[in-house]
């Protein structure tokens, strides 16, 4: 079809499922269970999913068959796979692109208000790009609209027991690889008011969602990592009476695989709590397993740490 309209393609073979698996070493159409393609584009097109070939130039990879994610997009499990370009004498082996954290990206912000008996009421807004949106998008269109918020409100409550899903839109943005929700939510007994006058909670109300969660003390295979990121901002209206008495302490962590923060402020009667995640593809040796499982260990750690008020 590109070939009728004068624009030069290529078919490419991959492996799809595990970006480890096709060996460079080994050449093998066994290797290959799956076919995408790479267009060849001109200087002035920018995406992220762009292969600089040696002999092609420039190529646009793009996997035709998946209706979640668009041209400019690549899915996860495709990314950094050996593939087989089908360009004759100039084709051969290529290692397909690995996109940059930055173009996977949740951002999501919070805006809740306390009651005085640790009832909680608030908003989030969520805005998502590359393989972020995809997931979303997929859980959007594979779901009735009853599956659909069903799914949400599961999310919600295993954040905020008990919590309620008010209002919830959506805005699929396919085009620009995007996704957006936003949502109202609300919980009776979020915090946990102890002796009449403290109220204990977590500045974590939700997941991340896509995240993963390694607790295994010992592990066989390597570990691999994908290339996302996340940003969230999450303000507390604190209830009447009450101030804030302790914070957990900031956390910053750094590895060559991935990196982690939180941030505490309190201002103008309100908590200001932000945490970010910036994660890379890598393959991590079972050697060095207990580096992935320390750092998913603080990070999981750093977001069950509570914010305690005290009344005035």
């Amino acid at each position: 079809m590109l070939k009728s309209l004068k624009i030069e393609a290529y078919p490419v073979a991959i492996y799809s499922g595990d970006p480890t698996f096709v060996r460079e070493k080994w050449p093998s159409p066994r290797q290959f269970n799956h076919c995408i393609i790479a267009i060849k584009i001109g200087d002035a097109v920018r995406v992220p999913s762009i292969l600089e070939h040696e002999k092609l130039g420039r190529l646009l990879i793009f996997d035709a068959t998946d209706a979640y994610t668009p041209v400019g997009d690549l899915p996860d499990y495709l990314q950094g796979s050996f593939a087989l370009i089908a360009a004759g004498d100039s084709g051969g082996l290529s290692k397909m692109p690995i996109l940059p954290a930055d173009s996977d990206m949740l951002e999501r912000t919070v805006e809740a208000t306390l009651s005085p008996l640790g009832e909680i009421k608030g908003s989030i807004r969520e805005r998502s790009t590359g393989q972020t949106s995809a997931y979303s998008r997929r859980e959007l269109r594979d779901s009735s609209a009853t599956e659909y918020r069903k799914g949400i409100e599961g999310w919600l409550t295993r954040g905020a027991t008990g919590a309620k899903l008010g209002n919830l839109q959506t805005k699929d943005r396919f085009q620009e690889s995007g996704f957006d929700m936003d949502l109202d939510f609300s919980a009776s007994a979020y915090a946990q008011l102890m002796q009449g006058r403290l109220l204990v909670f977590k500045p974590v109300i939700v997941g991340r969602r896509n995240g993963s969660s390694i607790t295994d003390t010992k592990r066989k295979t390597p570990v691999i990592t994908d290339a996302w990121s996340m940003k969230e901002t999450a303000v507390f209206t604190l209830p009447e009476g009450f101030v804030v008495d302790e914070t957990p302490d900031p956390v910053t962590l750094q590895t060559d695989f991935g990196s982690y923060s939180t941030k505490y402020e309190v201002k103008d009667g309100k908590l200001l709590f932000s945490r970010t995640l910036v994660m890379k593809r890598a393959q991590i040796p079972v050697e060095k397993y207990e580096s992935v499982r320390s750092f998913y260990s603080k990070m999981r750690d750093a977001e069950q740490s509570p914010v305690v008020l005290v009344r005035k």
